[in-house]
């Protein structure tokens, strides 16, 4: 489980998914988690989604959070949002990095990292995803290749109040495998030797999160790993009921 210092974070990413009809599901959300007070519960709408959770989620256990931010404060990037816009709109946090936006949208590593300091920037939480693909695991090469993603994609300076980091196995997102507890404990225990390295005392409270086909069935497995310190939720966080079994977990 998490480390005495490392409260618990269970995070939803809807991607392109919900409408304005989806508040329900956030309503029931928000209910249950009154139940959960050893987890931090977090939900990651579509853009046009925020404000209007934001305001539903008010003074409750759950935070919202955009999905991707850009590195500027403001300019000429037709259809972007900057971390302002999102934290002005109610977030308190941003996914960053995630693999859909690596590989769909070919952001680097350094672009990645400039979207973290722009979180950092505006006052809000990034969660900085790293992960392999099946390849790159089947040919050996899981741990250089989040490495890498780790020195390139995290800012200096970060702090755990501020940086997230979410594993997500790429070859995993959304198809129903997962790795094996030992694959997850190795690869945690990577990420947390390069945060301690990286940034110290800090690095030892950062939460590292698991990502990739969670679901109720295998929740408890998995956050029972060693330095995994809660979900990134795809699929499953879109219902109230799943989304809560798996924070369920901290109960």
């Amino acid at each position: 489980m998490a480390g005495a210092l490392r409260r618990p974070l269970v995070a939803g990413n809807w991607k392109m998914n919900g409408l304005a009809g989806s508040a329900a599901e956030l309503a029931r959300i928000v209910a249950g988690a009154r139940d959960l007070p050893g987890v931090d519960l977090l939900v990651c709408p579509p853009a046009t989604l925020i404000a209007q959770f934001a305001a539903i989620a008010q003074a409750s256990p759950v935070g919202i959070g955009g999905q991707d931010c850009h590195a500027e404060r403001a300019g000429a990037f037709t259809g972007d949002l900057s971390a302002e816009m999102l934290k002005d709109a109610g977030a308190s946090a941003v996914i960053v990095g995630h693999s859909e936006r690596r590989s769909g949208h070919g952001e680097t590593d350094a672009e990645v990292r400039a979207k973290a300091s722009a979180a950092r920037r505006a006052g809000l939480v990034a969660i900085v995803c790293v992960g392999e693909t099946r390849a790159q695991r089947e040919g050996g090469q899981a741990l250089n290749v989040v490495g890498t993603q780790l020195a390139g994609s995290l800012p200096d300076g970060a702090t755990a109040e501020d940086l997230v980091v979410a594993y997500e196995p790429v070859w995993a997102i959304g198809s129903g495998l997962t790795p094996t507890p030992a694959d997850v404990a190795e690869m945690h225990g990577l990420i947390r030797a390069h945060l301690g390295t990286r940034f110290g005392t800090a690095g030892q409270g950062m939460r590292i999160l698991y990502g990739g086909s969670v679901k109720p069935s295998n929740a408890k497995e998995l956050m029972g790993v060693s330095d995994v310190d809660g979900a990134l939720v795809g699929g499953a966080s879109l219902k109230a009921d799943e989304f809560l079994a798996i924070a369920g977990v901290y109960r």
